[in-house]
C-alpha cells in the first residue's frame, strides 16, 4: 500500500494544471455555502465522498490533491464496507432520512434507476460533462428515462484471468472461448505436475451481489436473458437453463472447487495470485495486483468464455451522483467533473487497473504497451449486457441469489429454481 501511495504522489503535481482549469471552470450556477433544493447546484463548502472501502489505495492520494487546491471546500473520504448490498442499503438509509452527511456518491451503475425514481440523487446537467466521448454502454448506465441522474466515473467488464506459464506447457496454445473448452484445457493442466492440488475455475458465487453478476453473465452467454430490454422478466426458459447449468454441474465435478461457493472478488483474487487457481473470472483491478504478487509475468486476460464462443459480461463500473439532500453543491459538482475527467480516470487506470469511460484511452497505443489487456477489456464492455435496469433493484437482486445459490448447493434443481425465480421476478417487477 505504501508503494502505491508513494506512486500517487509522483503524478499529482501533473495533474495540477488540469485541476485548476477545472475550478476556473466552475459552476455558473454557484452561490454562498449551504444546503441547495433538488436541481440547483448552489453552495460551496465541505463535502463528502461516500464508496466502498478503497482496496488499491489510488482513492485519498487523489482527494488529498483536490484538497489541497481546495483548502475551503474540502472533501472527506467516507469508505462504506466492500460488499456492494452494504454499500447500497447504507446509502438508502442515508437518503431515507434526508440527511446531508453523503454528498457524492459512488453508484454500482446498476442502482442509478432505483435512486433517480425514488429521488435520491439530483438530476445532472448534461453539458457539463463530456459524455460525447465516453463509451456509449457505459454513458446509458448514467441516465433513467433520458435524463442524466450521474456521471460515469468507471466502467467494468468481466475478464477470464488465466495461467500462461501453465497452459503453455500443457501444450494449450489459446485461451478458451467456450465452456467446454475450458474444462477440457484444466484438465491438460492439472496433469503437470507444478498444477498439483490446483482448482480449475472460480468466480463470485457467495450469495451476494456477485453472484447476481455471474448469474446473469451464464445466462446471457448461453443465449438467455434474466429481463428483456424493458425489464419484463423472462428467466424460466431453455436457454437460462444452460447457463445456470453450467454453474451448477461445475460445482458438482469440481471444475469449481468447494471453497468457490464461498468467494467474494477479494477471495478469488488472493486464491488466484496464491496459486490456487487456473481461471479465474473477476474484474480489471485484479490486473495490476495480481502483476505484485508471485505470478507476475505468469497471467494474462481473455473474454469470458461462453456455451458455443466468447460470452458476455454484466456491465459493471462505478458512477458518481449527487445526493439530493446534500449541502454545497457547486463544489461538489466541480468534484465530480474533477474526478470523472479523463486525465483523473487515465490516472486510475495506471494505478488501479480500474476501467476508464473514456473511449479514446482504450485505443492509445502507449497505454496499451504498458496494459495489454486493454483491448479485451474494450471487448468485454462492449459485449456487455447492463443487469436488470428496474426500479425495483434491491428485490430483484435478492430474488436471483436467493435461488441461484439454492441450485448452486443443491437444495433446488436448475429449473425448479429458475421457475420460483421468474414467478419472483414478475412479483417484484408488477410484469
Amino acid at each position: 500500500m505504501k508503494s502505491t501511495t508513494t506512486r500517487a504522489f509522483q503524478w499529482v503535481g501533473t495533474l495540477a494544471a488540469g485541476a485548476l482549469l477545472l475550478t476556473a471552470c466552475g459552476s455558473s450556477d454557484e452561490g454562498a455555502a449551504g444546503q441547495a433544493g433538488p436541481g440547483t447546484f448552489e453552495g460551496r463548502g465541505p463535502i463528502t465522498y461516500v464508496a466502498g472501502k478503497d482496496t488499491t489505495g489510488s482513492m485519498q492520494p487523489m482527494l488529498d490533491h483536490w484538497n489541497k487546491l481546495h483548502p475551503k471546500e474540502k472533501v472527506t473520504f467516507i469508505q462504506l464496507p466492500t460488499d456492494a448490498d452494504a454499500q447500497r442499503q447504507q446509502m438508502i438509509q442515508n437518503a431515507e432520512t434526508k440527511s446531508d452527511a453523503y454528498t457524492v456518491l459512488s453508484l454500482d451503475v446498476v442502482w442509478t434507476s432505483e435512486f433517480a425514481a425514488h429521488q435520491w440523487i439530483d438530476k445532472l446537467p448534461e453539458k457539463r460533462f463530456p459524455l460525447d466521448k465516453m463509451l456509449k454502454p457505459v454513458v446509458e448506465t448514467a441516465k433513467y428515462r433520458d435524463g442524466l441522474y450521474a456521471v460515469p466515473a468507471s466502467s467494468d467488464g468481466g475478464m477470464l484471468y488465466y495461467r500462461t506459464d501453465l497452459l503453455k506447457k500443457a501444450g494449450v496454445s489459446q485461451p478458451p472461448t467456450t465452456w467446454a473448452e475450458l474444462k477440457a484445457d484444466c484438465a491438460k493442466v492439472k496433469k503437470l505436475p507444478e498444477a498439483e492440488g490446483m482448482s480449475c475455475y472460480a468466480g463470485q458465487f457467495q450469495k451476494y451481489e456477485g453472484l447476481t453478476v455471474n448469474f446473469a453473465e451464464a445466462v446471457n452467454s448461453a443465449g438467455g436473458v434474466v429481463t428483456d430490454a424493458n425489464g419484463k422478466p423472462d428467466v424460466d426458459t431453455a436457454a437460462a437453463k444452460k447457463g445456470l447449468d453450467f454453474l451448477v454441474d461445475s460445482v458438482k465435478d469440481r471444475t469449481i472447487p468447494k471453497e468457490g461457493i464461498t468467494y467474494l472478488e477479494e477471495d478469488g483474487r488472493q486464491a488466484f495470485q496464491s496459486g490456487k487457481l487456473i481461471f479465474l473470472r473477476n474484474w480489471p483491478y485484479v490486473y495490476s495486483l495480481a502483476g505484485k504478487s508471485d505470478i507476475k509475468g505468469k497471467y494474462a486476460v481473455a473474454p469470458l468464455p461462453g456455451l458455443d464462443g466468447p460470452g458476455s459480461s454484466s456491465l459493471g463500473g462505478h458512477n458518481l451522483a449527487l445526493s439530493t439532500y446534500a449541502k454545497n453543491k457547486a463544489t461538489a459538482l466541480d468534484f465530480m467533473k474533477f474526478l470523472s475527467s479523463e486525465e483523473n480516470t487515465a490516472t486510475f487506470l495506471k494505478e488501479a487497473s480500474l476501467a476508464p469511460p473514456y473511449a479514446a484511452l482504450y485505443d492509445d497505443k502507449a497505454l496499451i504497451g504498458q496494459y495489454p489487456y486493454l483491448p479485451v477489456l474494450k471487448e468485454s464492455i462492449l459485449r456487455a449486457v447492463p443487469r436488470p435496469r428496474v426500479v425495483q433493484y434491491g428485490d430483484v437482486t435478492a430474488a436471483v441469489q436467493r435461488e441461484a445459490y439454492a441450485a448452486l448447493t443443491g437444495s433446488k434443481s436448475s429449473a425448479q429454481a429458475l421457475k420460483d425465480l421468474q414467478e419472483a421476478l414478475q412479483k417484484s417487477t408488477g410484469r
